[in-house]
């Protein structure tokens, strides 16, 4: 007797408990539900570029998951169905045809994105349109001084001259520049060489009127101007006067300067 009133104290326990335990344990997970829409969207993806449709959201992507079907950038869409799986927003294009929302903007996003792309090409151009004019004066300031400078050729150099019929180097160099822009740069190598924007001495970057100096990059012993193709002029010494002569790895200027 004290058993079987043992086993039926047991059994009414685990009656009361076996309800508790259950509703402890964690829900089963909702599957996806698919919500009907009927939207417009814009695909956002990559100019010349498509973006595919898939069969199902929850297929892995892949070629048997392929539509064989793509939306270009800039495509409109009529979106008729709505999911969102493992933190990604489908959207359903027609039956068994699902793009990721990811990949579209709203009408209204478009508009504005298109709105400032269309701004940002318009400063593009007339920022362009100043460069290549800013770039033309830059061209004929640079021609001025190659034409001046070249034009010197031949005439005597004379220790401590500054033109218009004989020249020593520095004395070349501010002539041409005074002359051909009414530019003033001072008179000697020592001071030049602080003047302007210093540019790699490389016929790659070199640009026509920049000046070369030959010796210390900071008290030179001598200048000329480049004048384009690898040439430069300069008053080279008493015996050869004023000439234009090609750069060497002999005679490698030392630094260059940019003044226009």
């Amino acid at each position: 007797m004290k058993f079987k009133s043992l086993l039926v104290k047991v059994l009414m326990a685990l009656a009361l408990v076996a309800p508790v335990a259950a509703s402890a344990q964690a829900p089963a997970a909702q599957a996806a539900t698919v919500k009907a829409v009927n939207k417009q969207v814009v695909v956002n993806y990559v100019s010349g570029y498509s973006v595919k449709a898939w069969k199902n959201y929850k297929v892995k992507l892949g070629a048997a998951n392929d539509t064989g079907i793509s939306f270009k950038h800039g495509t409109t869409l009529t979106v008729v169905g709505e999911v969102k799986y493992k933190k990604q927003t489908w959207y359903k294009i027609a039956d068994n045809e699902w793009i990721l929302a990811s990949y579209t903007l709203s009408h209204k996003a478009w508009a504005k994105k298109a709105a400032a792309a269309k701004k940002a090409a318009a400063k593009a151009a007339k920022k362009a349109a100043a460069a290549k004019k800013v770039s033309k004066s830059k061209q004929t300031k640079q021609n001025k001084v190659v034409a001046l400078a070249k034009a010197q050729v031949g005439k005597p150099y004379v220790w401590g001259a500054t033109g218009p019929y004989s020249f020593d180097c520095s004395g070349l160099t501010s002539y041409v520049y005074s002359r051909a822009l009414s530019k003033y740069i001072t008179r000697t190598t020592y001071t030049q060489v602080h003047q302007g924007k210093t540019v790699a001495v490389s016929t790659a970057t070199l640009k026509k009127g920049d000046l070369l100096f030959w010796g210390s990059k900071s008290s030179p012993y001598h200048v000329g101007i480049y004048v384009g193709g690898g040439k430069f002029v300069h008053a080279a010494t008493p015996s050869q006067g004023v000439i234009k002569q090609s750069l060497s790895y002999y005679f490698w200027p030392s630094t260059a300067k940019r003044l226009i």
